[in-house]
Parts: structure tokens; C-alpha cells; sequence
């Protein structure tokens, strides 16, 4: 009995000790999430940003605005967070807003943008390579994978039909804070990054209006531009300037938008795999990675080995000895 005694009243002297070290526990998590809002989503990479896990099953619905009065119920019923993942995922600006617009609305909204992403969340042919930037032209839209892990996706407005955005394997070539395009002098490109340097076609921040609308370049969001910018890596020229030593990052355009339908990202409300690659898609980047592998300007060349530094002895230097 005095050690049943002993035993409550030592359980009871640890009881404030056990609460001081949850209270230590919950204050670090909290400082760790502080810490990861206040960085600038510019900054946030795949070793930073974990995706949450997705719910068991995304729909969507189509929602019809028909008058400026649902307008204002729909600013009211989403937060400023949740209205800036519903533009993205319809892959326009929200002051185009305006009555008789329809949107596709996810029926669950997270704090992870990554949770609607078209794109895999791993892809696994990318794996060695670094970075890569892949740019969907059928369902208008961008990812960023670092050794094949998903980290950033978003809209874009690519090439529309009379000047559409080139498929293909392209690099990142040079980039220009701001950029005055040579089409109209009056457009200023900000955030310019080139991935087809005499072609004068790159990603870049403008307006988004929920469609293919360029004059070939591929359009992003601010923050969307912003990241790639500081992220992709440019071309390295030799001392001529004249001559490409290494590749800048990949730059994977791929997928045919179909002009004659709806919008693709509509199509989720019936489908919600809709908008996911699909085999012949896969395929033409399982190619575009071999063409990769095959280019040398895409690996740093060996470093010479001891046994490649060392100086061959002169002729007759052994007889001497």
C-alpha cells in the first residue's frame, strides 16, 4: 500500500513537468509554421513545401454567375485564399469576373494549392534531372518538378491559334527583369524568361483570360512568373558569347488545345481525372528526357582523375635510372 502511495505521488509531481514540455512542443510548431508563411512563395521549394495529403476524392461542380448579386455571394462565401485557388484552377484573372461567367469549384477547399494539380506528384522519368519546367498547352497550365518531386503548378495562357506556343525540348536561355515585347512596343513583359532565343518566345507575367490568348510566349501569374525567374537556371555562353557551354533548365512544352470545345478545366465537373496527362502525353516526355540525356551541354564534364594529372615521364628518363 505505501508503494501504491509512492507511485500516485511521484505521477503527480511530473504532471506539471509533462505539461511544460507539450506546452515547449506546441510553441516550436507554432514557430515553425510562422516561420514557413512568412516565406515568400518565390522562395519555397521541394525541400520546403510538403503537400498535404489529398482528400480521398476531389469533384468539382460548375457554378453559373448570373448577375452581379451572385457575384457578391461568392466573394462572400470564399476567403481571399480560397478565390485566389478557384481563379487559378479556371485559369483566369479575377477582375474578369462579371455575370454569366462560369466557374469550376472544387467541392473541397485546402490550404495547399498543390492539392489540385493536374501534374503527378511524383514523375519519375524526371528523376535526374534537376529541374524541369513543364508547360501543358491542352490544359493550360505549368509545373515545376526538381529530381522528378512536384513542388509548383499553375495557369498559363499559351499561344493562341494563329500564333501558337511551339511543342518541343527547349532551354532556358537568358532572362530580363522587364521586357518590352517586339510584337507591340507598348506590351511590357515583366518576369521575362527565354526559352527560344531567335524564336523571341518565353514565360513571362500578363494578364490571364481563361484561354490561349499570346502571341506565342506563355503567360503566368505574378508570383507564378516571379518563381521561375528566380528558380530556372539560364544557358552558361563561352567567353565569345557565341557559343552555349551549358544548357539552362528544361523547358518541356507538350499537349494540343482543343479549340473547337469548352475549356478543358469545365470538363472536371463531369471528370475530375480530366485534366490528368494521359498516355500520349507521358510518352512524348518520356522522349523529350532521352533527347536530354543524349545532349552533353546538360552534364558538367568529369573532373580529371590523379591518374590523368599526372605528367608522363620524359623519353629515356627510366634507362637513366
Amino acid at each position: 500500500m505505501k508503494n501504491i502511495r509512492k507511485n500516485i505521488w511521484n505521477f503527480l509531481l511530473m504532471l506539471p513537468l509533462l505539461a511544460v514540455g507539450c506546452s515547449c512542443e506546441r510553441s516550436n510548431l507554432a514557430v515553425q509554421s510562422q516561420n514557413l508563411e512568412k516565406t515568400p512563395v518565390s522562395e519555397i521549394s521541394a525541400e520546403t513545401q510538403e503537400p498535404q495529403q489529398l482528400p480521398l476524392f476531389v469533384t468539382y461542380q460548375l457554378d453559373s454567375l448570373e448577375n452581379a448579386a451572385e457575384i457578391d455571394s461568392f466573394k462572400h462565401r470564399f476567403s481571399e485564399r480560397e478565390q485566389e485557388f478557384i481563379f487559378g484552377i479556371n485559369r483566369v484573372d479575377p477582375y474578369r469576373l462579371k455575370p454569366g461567367d462560369l466557374l469550376v469549384i472544387p467541392d473541397t477547399l485546402t490550404t495547399n494549392f498543390l492539392d489540385y494539380s493536374p501534374f503527378p506528384k511524383r514523375l519519375e522519368m524526371l528523376d535526374s534531372i534537376p529541374k524541369t519546367v513543364l508547360i501543358s498547352r491542352r490544359i493550360q497550365a505549368f509545373a515545376l518538378y526538381e529530381n522528378g518531386r512536384l513542388f509548383k503548378w499553375g495557369p498559363v495562357s499559351s499561344g493562341k491559334r494563329s500564333t501558337p506556343t511551339p511543342a518541343g525540348l527547349f532551354y532556358g536561355n537568358y532572362k530580363a527583369r522587364s521586357k518590352i515585347s517586339t510584337v507591340n512596343d507598348s506590351w511590357l513583359m515583366p518576369y521575362y524568361f527565354n526559352f527560344m532565343n531567335f524564336e523571341g518566345v518565353g514565360v513571362h507575367q500578363y494578364s490571364m483570360p481563361g484561354y490561349p490568348a499570346s502571341h506565342a510566349c506563355v503567360r503566368l501569374r505574378r508570383d507564378d512568373a516571379i518563381t521561375i525567374y528566380n528558380w530556372a537556371s539560364q544557358w552558361k555562353l563561352d567567353a565569345t558569347g557565341q557559343l552555349i557551354e551549358r544548357n539552362g533548365t528544361p523547358f518541356m512544352v507538350f499537349g494540343d488545345y482543343d479549340f473547337e470545345s469548352a475549356v478543358p478545366w469545365l470538363q472536371l465537373a463531369d471528370n475530375p481525372n480530366s485534366n490528368y496527362l494521359n498516355a500520349g502525353e507521358l510518352e512524348t516526355l518520356g522522349n523529350y528526357v532521352a533527347e536530354y540525356k543524349k545532349d552533353p551541354k546538360n552534364f558538367d564534364l568529369p573532373k580529371p582523375g590523379l591518374e590523368e594529372l599526372a605528367i608522363t615521364p620524359p623519353e629515356g628518363l627510366e634507362t637513366i635510372r
